[in-house]
């Protein structure tokens, strides 16, 4: 048995290629938030976590405004002049 390709074949299969996309893409902008909002608040949980420590609880009793100094630069820090020397050079074209 031997099946040739018509027309009318050929718009049913456009047709339903073109509803079937319509409709994935309705449902797609119907369900699009909800999905975005559960993947965001499984991302929250995993890492949210991490992020609880009591520096959190720590910088909620500072005051709006003030200037916090985490950590305080080392006074005794020395240079030292014995690394190299300096070269002049000058340019030859």
């Amino acid at each position: 048995m031997t099946y040739f390709a018509s027309i009318v074949g050929l718009l049913k299969t456009l047709l339903i290629i073109i509803l079937v996309y319509l409709g994935v893409k309705s449902l797609a902008r119907l369900f699009a938030p909800f999905l975005l909002r559960f993947v965001a608040k499984k991302a929250e949980q995993r890492f949210g976590g991490n992020f609880q420590t009591n520096d959190y609880s720590q910088k909620s009793s500072v005051k709006e405004g003030e200037t916090v100094i985490d950590k305080m630069p080392n006074p005794q820090k020395k240079s030292n002049d014995t690394v190299g020397e300096y070269i002049e050079y000058e340019e030859v074209d």
